[in-house]
């Protein structure tokens, strides 16, 4: 393999990174082809992870009596937390759309396995979440692999833990840490929708970046 990206592989990266969409409302009911999906799952197999530990699992869902459980679950979740808003936020809240778990031919739950190696794992002997943090890059690599298939993902997260587990048979000791929609997408918004929905802008790039050590206030 050659080590150098050439421009139009450079360019295509920065592509799938900037026109990656957190998808909700626009999956369309086609099958994600088997290795299109193995792909996708091959990516994120292949992402950083601390000591080499590998935590993660990845569970993939097309049941559809599984989305149903795990959406009735979304209901109560997101009810309770549009009582956390006040005023036109709650408002705002109740008329954004959160989730594609029914319409998305596929749904996954990537999780970590906190004792895949052992007690004492390298690299995480005095930062012990990065075996989590590890998991995450798998949701991002997928992400991205995803995005460059033509694949729209959407993360889920307005979910009770213990719920989402019984649902899926997940072990006690097994955390998890994503739960995605993914599938096949009429289009990709040309702007995040929180963002063209009033929710947040994105923040300026310059506000983020400090020089040696941290700047401003605590």
């Amino acid at each position: 393999m050659d080590e150098d990206f050439t421009p139009a592989e450079r360019d295509a990266l920065y592509k799938a990174i900037f026109s990656r969409r957190d998808v909700r409302g626009q999956f369309r009911p086609d099958p994600v082809p088997d290795e299109v999906l193995n792909r996708v799952l091959l990516a994120a197999h292949h992402a950083p992870s601390v000591g080499f530990m590998q935590p993660w699992n990845f569970i993939v869902v097309t049941d559809p009596a599984v989305k149903s459980r795990i959406h009735a679950d979304f209901t109560r979740a997101t009810d309770e937390a549009a009582a956390m808003f006040e005023g036109e936020r709650r408002s705002l809240y109740s008329r954004l759309k959160l989730e594609g778990i029914r319409e998305a031919p596929v749904n996954l739950c990537i999780t970590c396995d906190r004792e895949r190696s052992g007690p004492v794992v390298l690299g995480r002997t005095h930062m012990p979440a990065m075996d989590l943090y590890s998991c995450v890059c798998a949701v991002q690599n997928l992400w991205l692999a995803a995005r460059a298939e033509g694949l729209g993902v959407g993360w889920v997260s307005i979910l009770h833990e213990d719920a989402l587990k019984q649902a899926l048979g997940i072990p006690e000791r097994i955390v998890p840490i994503a739960y995605l929609c993914l599938g096949h997408v009429t289009h990709f918004e040309a702007t995040p929708e929180l963002e063209t929905k009033g929710w947040r802008k994105r923040l300026p790039l310059e506000d983020l970046v400090f020089r040696d050590r941290w700047e401003g206030e605590g």
